[in-house]
């Protein structure tokens, strides 16, 4: 049995090389602690973001993230988090049409990475969106309009050599009529960590299972890494055990006493005092 740090276990599978990750959830099981990992990974060492919010606004993020070992207030002040609070967005009518907003709001996160990349910080810049489900939600259904604004995003992880992480609900586009969104995203994704209940059914002590499949062939290395692991969440720590021969990464995650997972507006469990 091993040691690890949840944020050292995703940077394990992820490796260096995803430019594009995109976090599926659903009711049954949220993956929001996924996002608060990669933010936290992407603010690391050197690193700056322009985080998108469309679930929460900054104090919910601040407070997880805070009990995380990072403070969100912080990096902001510091201008290495961007934080865009777009929970009113696109603003109403006097802001012009959905697509002008979308656009705007592009050119504000373009300038954003060519001031990271002309300036003295030498760390990789990241895009986080919380989530892709509720941009089409605020542009009134409008697809067309959330995939051009996506793939303008898209673009800047090969032309500005950024990254970009985005969450979305992935129970919601059952209906194949309405898998736009999703397909796509699965299409750009380098890397797609899917959250869902476990596959064996309802267990008392586990939360659900995390799937990592890594779409990108980096390195023979990478390739021959592949591994299940079942850990249990400490408070800073991880506990892991793996299973060689598999084809994907599956993660088997447990909520005990000392772990605060924050869901949309609630805990996963019930003696959390954060919320």
């Amino acid at each position: 049995m091993e040691e690890h740090g949840a944020e050292d276990l995703l940077c394990e599978a992820m490796g260096s090389a995803a430019q594009v990750v995109v976090v599926e959830d659903c009711v049954e099981a949220p993956g929001a602690f996924v996002l608060h990992l990669l933010l936290k990974r992407a603010l690391a060492g050197c690193g700056s973001a322009a985080f998108l919010a469309l679930a929460q606004p900054f104090s919910h993020y601040d407070r997880v993230l805070r009990k995380m070992g990072c403070n969100l207030s912080l990096h902001r002040r510091n201008e290495r988090l961007h934080f865009f609070e777009l929970l009113g967005f696109p603003g109403g009518a006097r802001e012009g049409t959905i697509a002008d907003s979308f656009a705007l709001l592009y050119n504000e996160i373009q300038r954003l990475v060519e001031a990271n990349r002309a300036g003295e910080n030498e760390g990789q810049f990241t895009i986080v969106i919380d989530d892709a489900s509720l941009l089409e939600v605020v542009a009134l259904g409008s697809v067309s309009d959330v995939l051009d604004f996506l793939h303008y995003c898209f673009t800047l992880t090969s032309e500005m050599n950024c990254k970009l992480v985005i969450l979305i609900h992935e129970d919601i586009y059952a209906n194949e009529e309405n898998m736009g969104l999703l397909l796509h995203l699965r299409y750009i994704a380098d890397l797609v960590i899917k959250a869902a209940p476990l596959s064996t059914g309802l267990a008392a002590d586990v939360h659900g299972q995390l799937a990592v499949v890594n779409k990108g062939t980096f390195s023979e290395q990478r390739a021959k890494a592949q591994k299940v692991w079942n850990f249990h969440f400490k408070k800073k720590t991880v506990l892991t055990s793996s299973i060689q021969g598999v084809d994907i990464r599956e993660y088997l995650y447990t909520v005990e006493t000392t772990l605060v997972v924050i869901t949309d507006n609630q805990c996963c469990y019930s003696s959390c005092t954060l919320c």
